[in-house]
Formats: structure tokens, sequence, C-alpha cells
């Protein structure tokens, strides 16, 4: 579903994305990994679009989309759950689902199964996005992204900042989303135990380039955690 090859990016004089190449398949997580500061957050949104590439390839479903600006990456399939969430704080639970429609033909319903994975917002439909709490806005968030039914679903750090029974309900979407087959899934993580119960496969940067990858089940012999702890 998407192939990534050779990506280059700068900040000012800084190089930040060193040549990243990989590829994520329907149906499989791809877990990104790696300290602060290594360009993981940087690769989602050059995969978005929302930061320039300097160089490189993007092809989602075998076509080119690097020169394609956002809002046309998500017509074409691409969801994004940034870090921090981001969701409209003074719109309703309802008004944010809507947004995620906003490439969708006018009058398209709020897709029923979002509230069969995310139960919470059916009942907060009416509640403003910023008196959420954060896991709450994180659910919202992520189902925000999957309002479309994208091809391609980012997500980063999903966990970030939130209470632990809500990362387990997340960690259970993410595993029934992959199960069906009709998605392929880029995680950024840092918390290893959770990106280990989930990912087909991994990749670890250090500098903005992947040093090392592997298969999901192999994380622990191939001690990611001390890798990245180094």
């Amino acid at each position: 579903m998407l192939s990534v090859k050779d990506l280059q990016q700068y900040y000012g004089g800084s190089h930040i994305l060193r040549g990243p190449a990989f590829e994520a398949r329907v149906g499989e997580v791809t877990v990104v990994l790696g300290r602060n500061g290594v360009g993981k957050s940087t690769l989602l949104k050059c995969l978005m679009g929302l930061v320039p590439l300097r160089g490189g390839s993007i092809a989602l479903d075998g076509a080119a989309i690097e020169a394609l600006p956002p809002y046309v990456r998500v017509r074409r399939g691409v969801g994004y759950v940034p870090q921090g969430r981001e969701i409209f704080g003074r719109l309703t639970v309802e008004e944010n689902l809507r947004m995620g429609l906003a490439s969708q033909p006018a009058g398209t319903p709020i897709p029923a199964e979002l509230f069969e994975l995310f139960p919470v917002l059916k009942q907060m439909l009416g509640r403003r996005g910023g008196d959420l709490s954060g896991g709450q806005q994180q659910q919202l968030a992520i189902a925000r992204a999957l309002a479309a039914n994208p091809k391609l679903l980012l997500l980063d750090e999903p966990t970030e900042g939130i209470q632990p029974s809500v990362i387990k309900d997340i960690g259970r979407v993410i595993r029934k989303l992959a199960a069906r087959r009709t998605m392929a899934i880029v995680l950024v993580e840092q918390y290893v135990d959770f990106a280990a119960e989930l990912a087909d496969h991994y990749l670890i940067m250090e500098r903005g380039e992947i040093v090392q990858r592997g298969h999901g089940a192999d994380m622990h012999a191939d001690r990611v955690r001390e890798r990245i702890a180094i």
C-alpha cells in the first residue's frame, strides 16, 4: 500500500531525514521507533504532505503522491492522527467527526462503525472536544481520521499522555483495524511494550536514518528496547 524511498528533508541547515526507505502492507502494522528528535514525526508529516520533501519518493497503492498537497492525499486515502491529537476544542464531538468527512460528498453520514470502535464518543456527541479527557480526545482524533475510510492510517504516538485503560482500548482498535485487511497502518511509538504487542514489522530510526528493522515478533530477541535506550 505504501512505498517510501530515499526521503530527504531539511529544517534550515539541519538534515532531518537521511534516506529512510520502507514499505507498509495492507493488514499489517509497521511500527517506527526511536528516541526523541530522530525524525519520526517529521517522517509522518512528510508522508502526509505537511512538510515538503527535498528528495525521494512516496507511492500510495502504486501511485506517486509526494507532489500532492495534504487534502489530495486525504482524498487518495491517507488518514493522519498527529502527535498531540489536535482536535478542534471549540467544536463538538459530532462536528469534529464531520470534519473528518470533509473530503467526502456532502451529506455523507458519520460511519456507525466509529461508535462501535469508540463507544464513549456516541455518549458525548454534543460535548465540546476541549471538554474531553486526554484519552477521549485521542479516541476522537483516531475516529476523525477513520471517518473517511482511509487506505493508509498514520498514527503519531497515540499513547502519549494517555491513561493505561485507554491505551488498551486504542491497542484493541488498532488490532481490529489491521485484522480487517483493508488498510496499512504506520505507527510511531516510544512505548516499546505497546509497539511490540501490535507490530508486524518494526523500524528503528536514529538521526533521520533507519538503522535497524525486523519482524515484530522478534523485537525482544533483537534487543530493540536496549537499542532505543542507548
